[in-house]
């Protein structure tokens, strides 16, 4: 996969390194000298791009017509915004994710506007603060479908009511989903029948708005 990253700050130095090691080809736009400078001593040289993610030259430069994927990840929210419209509706780029710095700037970051993935950071952390204080000890894995569902994982607790209880009994929210159980330090594929134990540590997807209701299946019966 071609990769575009604008912007070499850490949060674009670190993507460009994981992106290489898992073998896909990738450029990163940055357009400050002594930024340019530090990247180098970790980054091959043919990787680093000098210019502005904004200039349609420099963007060529990089490859942006062949470019699978953009991620504009500046500390500039007017330079990401821009930077994503020109890929979108100059060259088309498929897949456009663009870092939002300041909260309030968020409602610009939509499709129209080039963004498929808008990273809000600040709103990210504030709602995996909200859950993690509102559904006890489940633990958000991974976020799905732009934050409406999760890749949850919790550990059955010894006396609550799902212990003892096949999986079709347990009553699930309608948009959930037990993908696996891990059991002793093994993985089991949880069908109708299966029974939980307790401490099985249960892996779930599930929509947000029914993370408290598995949580009190899985938690404690008070």
């Amino acid at each position: 996969m071609n990769v575009i990253i604008v912007g070499g700050g850490k949060v674009g130095a670190y993507l460009t390194s994981l992106l290489q090691g898992g073998g896909h080809q990738v450029k990163l736009i940055e357009i400050r000298t002594h930024q340019l400078e530090r990247l180098a001593c970790d980054l091959p040289k043919e990787v680093l791009i000098s210019g502005s993610g904004t200039d349609p030259e420099v963007l060529e430069a990089a490859g942006i017509r062949s470019a699978d994927v953009l991620a504009v990840v500046t500390g500039a929210d007017e330079i990401n915004l821009v930077a994503a419209t020109i890929a979108r509706l100059e060259y088309q780029v498929p897949r456009i994710l663009a870092r939002i710095k300041n909260p309030k700037n968020a409602w610009l970051f939509t499709p129209e506007m080039g963004v498929d993935v808008a990273l809000n950071q600040a709103e990210l952390m504030a709602t995996l603060v909200a859950e993690e204080m509102s559904v006890g000890d489940m633990m958000t894995l991974l976020k799905l479908n732009q934050g409406q569902f999760s890749l949850v994982e919790e550990k059955v607790h010894p006396s609550s009511r799902a212990v003892g209880k096949m999986v079709r009994e347990l009553g699930l929210p309608t948009e959930s989903v037990l993908v696996a159980i891990i059991r002793n330090g093994q993985l089991l594929i949880p069908h109708g029948d299966t029974r939980l134990l307790p401490a099985d540590e249960v892996l779930a997807i599930i929509h947000a708005a029914d993370l408290q209701d598995l949580a009190k299946i899985l938690g404690p019966d008070h």
